[in-house]
């Protein structure tokens, strides 16, 4: 993959911060991976860095501290994360949730809300045993009653939006680029 030259005047306007959200299994991981590589930043999972802090996986905190006992732990890692430059993260499908996890996302940095049909999260989910909120007997159900209350917080906090369902990671990350470019932090995504 071509990094984005640093004599590339639009490569110096980009932000020093990209914040990837959106639902479990839109490819916030692989994209940020493939974005952080073509703009020659550092990339953050934030779920992986939860469970490189506490030792233990995410199933388990939820197990022994109860989502809201993970939220807690993940609003204090992303004030920590998001404090930095230089970085792409990607975060947790459930960082929306809290007012001040949306507002940190968006005053340090710009914020790319990743969306995908329901088929393609499930397809993407279905062996995933990793995701404690999707070991119900009826994923389907769970997975839209989610998106019910997460899809109008992703739109409100992001700055732009892109489709990543059936296209490969790569181009996904050029095409976030391309739109970065044409948008102002400050101002509220419309699509």
């Amino acid at each position: 993959m071509t990094a984005v030259s640093d004599d590339n005047p639009a490569a110096r306007s980009l932000p020093d911060n990209i914040f990837l959200i959106g639902p479990m299994g839109v490819g916030k991981t692989t994209v940020g991976r493939c974005l952080a590589e073509l703009l020659r930043k550092e990339f953050v999972d934030l779920d992986h860095e939860i469970e490189k802090r506490t030792g233990v996986a995410i199933p388990l905190i939820f197990e022994i501290e109860g989502e809201d006992g993970f939220r807690r732990r993940e609003s204090t890692l992303l004030e920590e994360v998001t404090a930095r430059k230089g970085l792409v993260l990607a975060t947790g499908g459930g960082v929306v949730l809290r007012p001040e996890n949306r507002r940190r996302l968006r005053e340090h940095g710009l914020v790319v809300y990743l969306s995908a049909p329901i088929e393609t999260l499930l397809e993407r989910t279905a062996r995933d045993r990793h995701r404690p909120l999707l070991q119900t007997p009826d994923r389907r159900q769970t997975l839209e009653d989610i998106l019910r209350v997460r899809e109008p917080l992703y739109r409100e906090t992001a700055h732009v939006v892109v489709k990543s369902s059936s296209r490969a990671p790569t181009h996904v990350a050029r095409d976030i680029v391309t739109q970065m470019e044409s948008v102002d932090p400050h101002a509220h995504a419309d699509t």
